[in-house]
């Protein structure tokens, strides 16, 4: 067993009683089993050929401090963090660290029977609910997945019950708030019965110049029939490591779009795993990533095609500068029963300079005779003939690459159906190549 398991596995074994006195039964009943795999498989290493581009080992192995005892960190989100989504009427929750914000609620303004709230809370409340679905989309082989199932303490929960449609997005601000460094470990669970609609727009932001490390499992039902909106906004800071996993299960004829922005970071490792369960099921799967100075993005996705008559629709990019690296594995597996299934599969890079890295791996493993599937990857750098051309016409160097990069990115972000997020992204993504964006715009840090 490597170091970097063996400080987690001992942390628990020490602890484990404190760690679930300040946690829920529902989440405490996983504990133990999580333990045993990650014993069993340790974090991976580079030869592990899913992890083959992130060091995993680095990622883990700073000892940091672990917020057991769920202390109260003196932080007020609303002033902590201010910019909102222009023209966006968004209903705002707050998630600092790993614990839902519960001490000033906005007014409730969701459909009956909509739960916005923390896992200690619902699994109190609601057990039988909670117990329906948690930890049981989530991979438990994976050994990132069992760490966080054996440390995390709270969460979100967001449930949108049958019939439901819920108008206005529902924004969740993680925030990072931390005197000393931190280690952070979030389960979100989201829940779409038949029928139901819902948006869902996270920003993850930093209020302090500190260490993190932040481990995810994010699961996600959608329903028979349902349409589920997400989009992830990283706007964070380089001494910050995030490690997130998600995994989403649609029933029949439901429809997910997945978006992830990756703005500012330090080490991103990004897992999707999305299984079309049901038949007449479609998904989108996005993703656009900036880079520079040594940050690192890796975006690793599984779209399993189960059943017949579903389609896929993924498009990843990168912009990488300086000594930035990023790695993109898109797996689509079409199996033996699903015929008519429609697949298509983009990742195009840009790499700014001769010491920035760009991985590729896109990948059919197909099963199926009756079907359409496509992949293809790029990886170039600006068009010379075209930054000459836009010289010629008194178009500053500087200026030029600027335009060429924000347009090389905009096929992402007009993908967005939300209008005001769209136009927002595109502003940000233009300050972002500008060097105006170096970390969020309303945390502390910033202002």
């Amino acid at each position: 067993m490597n170091d970097a398991t063996r400080q987690y596995i001992d942390l628990y074994e020490q602890y484990g009683d404190m760690l679930c006195q300040h946690s829920c039964s529902i989440m405490n009943n996983e504990r133990e089993t999580a333990c045993q795999t990650l014993k069993m498989k340790p974090l991976p290493t580079r030869k592990t050929e899913e992890y083959k581009y992130s060091n995993m080992q680095e990622f883990f192995a700073p000892n940091l401090g672990v917020n057991l005892k769920r202390l109260d960190i003196p932080v007020n989100p609303y002033d902590a963090f201010k910019c909102d989504v222009p023209n966006l009427s968004t209903q705002l929750y707050f998630i600092v660290n790993d614990a839902f914000y519960s001490k000033s609620l906005p007014k409730p303004e969701l459909p009956q029977g909509v739960i916005v709230g923390s896992l200690r809370t619902i699994a109190e409340e609601n057990p039988a609910l909670l117990e329906q679905y948690y930890n049981k989309l989530a991979d438990k082989t994976d050994a990132t997945t069992a760490l966080n199932t054996m440390l995390a303490q709270d969460g979100l929960f967001v449930y949108v019950p049958k019939d439901v449609k819920i108008d206005r997005t529902i924004q969740i601000v993680n925030i990072l708030r931390s005197d000393v460094g931190l280690m952070v470990n979030r389960r979100v669970l989201i829940v779409a019965e038949e029928h139901a609609e819902v948006k869902l727009l996270f920003c993850d932001h930093a209020a302090d110049d500190q260490q993190f490390l932040t481990t995810q499992v994010m699961e996600v039902y959608a329903g028979t029939d349902s349409n589920i909106e997400i989009y992830g906004l990283e706007e964070t800071h380089q001494r910050n490591t995030l490690v997130a996993n998600t995994y989403i299960r649609q029933a029949d004829r439901s429809q997910v779009r997945h978006n992830l922005i990756t703005l500012h970071n330090g080490k991103t490792r990004q897992t999707t795993h999305l299984i079309l369960a049901g038949e007449g099921a479609e998904c989108w799967a996005n993703g656009a990533v900036i880079a520079d100075k040594d940050q690192h993005v890796d975006n690793n996705t599984l779209i399993d095609h189960a059943v017949s008559n579903c389609q896929s629709h993924e498009l990843y990019k990168y912009v990488l500068d300086d000594r930035a690296t990023g790695a993109f594995a898109g797996r689509i597996l079409v199996r033996k029963d699903a015929q008519k299934t429609l697949s298509e599969e983009t990742n195009q890079n840009l790499v700014a300079t001769k010491t920035a890295r760009m991985y590729t791996q896109p990948m059919l493993e197909i099963y199926a005779d009756d079907v359409k599937c496509s992949h293809g990857s790029t990886v170039g750098q600006l068009n010379d003939k075209a930054l000459f051309y836009m010289q010629q016409r008194g178009i500053p160097l500087r200026e030029a690459r600027l335009l060429l990069q924000t347009a090389f990115v905009t096929e992402v972000v007009d993908n967005i159906p939300l209008e005001p997020l769209r136009l927002r992204l595109h502003y940000l993504i233009e300050k972002r190549f500008r060097g105006e964006l170096s970390k969020c715009e309303g945390c502390r840090l910033c202002r």
